[in-house]
């Protein structure tokens, strides 16, 4: 079973994402959702606005998008890595302006506490962060392979590093009251910790595992929608 009519959904985009990440979920949604994709700035349509790369000014952004098109629907929260990083902070702000969503969706990221902290993507070469990339994959190789593409796309990449790299400690009992969903791709190297989210919600809480790398995404599109969509997870 699904949610009922008016029904909003907003999806925060992974590192090096734009407004137009998610538009191959967009033909699987059903008509009655509205499909809002939120961009930090310094890509795609606010290519013209300062990077951002720390945690709680991307966190405020985010929800100044999401109060600017909220109109008393219910509302679901979708983020992809980078975006489930900022989704917790982002339900937990939410919820004390007395708004909480339906559900939180994370996926690609096991959550706080988990993966390789003393990884630095955001400072390493070039030709480190080019490794990086292609191991993570949903990075044309085209972008790699061209030094004017890689150098209009790198510091993109690099300040969303450093957003994930430097967030600041949850503090001590942070809980969520709104359910979470956790989805991640069977190739991930944190994919044995999916569970870790259990342990920031109140609420009921759900995951699922699909096949695929770290952009598992894009080869599930329909059953991302349904998990979306699925009014009992």
């Amino acid at each position: 079973m699904i949610f009922g009519k008016n029904m909003q959904v907003f999806l925060l985009h992974f590192s090096g994402g734009s407004v137009n990440s998610f538009n191959f979920l967009k033909p699987f949604l059903p008509k009655y959702f509205e499909f809002h994709p939120l961009e930090l700035p310094g890509r795609g349509k606010r290519i013209k606005e300062k990077l951002l790369s720390v945690e709680s000014e991307a966190i405020d952004d985010l929800i100044n998008q999401i109060n600017s098109l909220r109109n008393n629907k219910p509302y679901i929260i979708f983020g992809h890595s980078l975006g489930a990083q900022l989704g917790l902070r982002v339900t937990k702000k939410l919820e004390e302006l007395g708004d909480s969503p339906k559900k939180l969706i994370v996926a690609g990221n096991a959550g706080p506490g988990t993966g390789n902290i003393d990884k630095c993507r955001s400072t390493i070469s070039d030709e480190e962060l080019k490794e990086e990339l292609l191991s993570l994959g949903g990075v044309p190789k085209e972008v790699l392979e061209n030094d004017e593409l890689f150098g209009f796309f790198s510091p993109i990449m690099r300040s969303d590093f450093k957003i994930l790299e430097k967030g600041e400690p949850l503090e001590a009992g942070f809980k969520l009251n709104t359910p979470i969903v956790a989805v991640m791709g069977d190739k991930e190297e944190t994919v044995e910790d999916i569970e870790n989210w259990r342990n920031f919600t109140t609420g009921t809480f759900k995951s699922y595992i699909l096949e695929g790398n770290h952009f598992f995404i894009h080869d599930h599109p329909a059953e991302l929608v349904r998990i979306i969509t699925n009014s009992y997870d």
